[in-house]
């Protein structure tokens, strides 16, 4: 039997606009469009290296065998894009890792590529030189680093992605935090990942979920203001199931500028949960303090306003969203004898209203789902 929905009340309720579907059928067309299958479990919470994984080479503690590199690619968020590399001189293995690096932030060490590949340093520098030779990279010393840059405007012209802004380094923060999202990226390669601002709006507008859900940040200039969506370039991953939100600490933010990011995603996150998306956000830093900040305060996002809610039999959200989804029929089909029928457009809008309250009221409590800490021991004691 289908669940009963609340009677309409007849007091006012807000300005409310229709959209052009229900939250579940957004999500079921834009199957499609999602980066990797539907149903896949991607999401890794763990807060260490695990402790006995099976590793290449010798003292090579960070890359498990089962996320190397074979001979077929299983970097699937590249797309195929490494192939466009081919006219500088880069294929294959070399082609993929300069192609996740130059989309996941545009800059790597030499111990994150000797430890993707295995390699001892005398090859690693072989390739970095490589790359410098051919003014690809350039090799730069940040904190107590030595930094291999993506610098060629041809690499990212080639990748679809030369309107990101990754071939300079504007500040030494911004370089770390960069390093420490690309590790965590590289030790979670089967993940979804949305690696460019175009593909992670993309994916988001898929579900219908507008831009002004997302964070932005809004560049003064000459000629206008420039609009930079997810404009601190921290790893997204997004499938069927749930989206990964993933925040790099590299030993300089404060509990309040975390509790800022948070705010900036708050809206995108809400949305989300309402399509029955899970929610998740790991706390990556590569020293002790930031990792227990990270913790404490992902822990209390999760559990907060966690008391007890109205306990909705299983039919409810379906039922509500079938309700919003005739409404916002009637209304956009122009269906005036049906609008009529449910007490006019004000009512019809005060009824979708009631009903998203009621959605909004079902998610468990808390501002996201679910969280984990994530220590990069490639850093620890860097210079980060």
């Amino acid at each position: 039997m289908e669940a009963r929905l609340p009677e309409a009340g007849s007091r006012p309720g807000p300005h409310r606009t229709a959209r052009d579907d229900c939250p579940q059928l957004r999500l079921d067309a834009a199957e499609g469009a999602l980066p990797i299958p539907v149903g896949g479990d991607t999401f890794t919470s763990t807060e260490y290296p695990p402790r006995n994984p099976s590793y290449c080479g010798s003292g090579n503690s960070h890359v498990p065998r089962s996320l190397r590199p074979t001979a077929v690619a299983l970097i699937d968020h590249l797309k195929g894009r490494e192939k466009a590399l081919e006219p500088f001189g880069l294929t294959g293995h070399r082609a993929e890792w300069i192609a996740l690096a130059s989309l996941h932030g545009g800059v790597f060490t030499r111990s994150q590529l000797s430890d993707w590949f295995g390699m001892d340093r005398f090859k690693t520098l072989r390739f970095v030189q490589f790359l410098v030779r051919r003014r690809l990279a350039a090799e730069d010393v940040v904190g107590d680093l030595k930094v291999c840059r993506i610098c060629a405007r041809g690499i990212y012209r080639a990748l679809g992605a030369e309107g990101i802004r990754l071939r300079r380094i504007t500040a030494t923060e911004v370089a770390m935090r960069r390093l420490l999202s690309f590790d965590y990226v590289i030790n979670h390669p089967d993940q979804s990942w949305l690696p460019t601002e175009d593909e992670k709006v993309a994916a988001f507008e898929a579900l219908d979920i507008g831009r002004p859900a997302m964070p932005v940040r809004v560049y003064r200039g000459a000629a206008g203001g420039a609009r930079r969506y997810f404009p601190r370039g921290m790893p997204v991953a997004l499938d069927s199931r749930r989206a990964v939100f993933v925040h790099a600490d590299p030993g300089w933010d404060t509990s309040t500028a975390l509790r800022s990011w948070r705010d900036r995603h708050l809206k995108l996150w809400e949305a989300l949960r309402e399509l029955g998306l899970s929610v998740e956000v790991v706390g990556v830093a590569c020293a002790r303090r930031p990792l227990e900040r990270a913790r404490t305060i992902l822990g209390n996002w999760t559990n907060a306003d966690a008391d007890a809610r109205p306990v909705q039999s299983p039919g409810t959200a379906v039922a509500a969203r079938r309700e919003i989804t005739r409404i916002e029929n009637a209304i956009l089909g122009m269906d005036d004898a049906a609008v009529e029928a449910m007490g006019g457009f004000q009512a019809c809008l005060q009824r979708i209203g009631e009903m998203k309250e009621l959605l909004r009221s079902g998610l468990p409590g808390g501002t996201i789902d679910g969280h984990s800490v994530w220590r990069s021991s490639r850093f620890a004691g860097g210079g980060i």
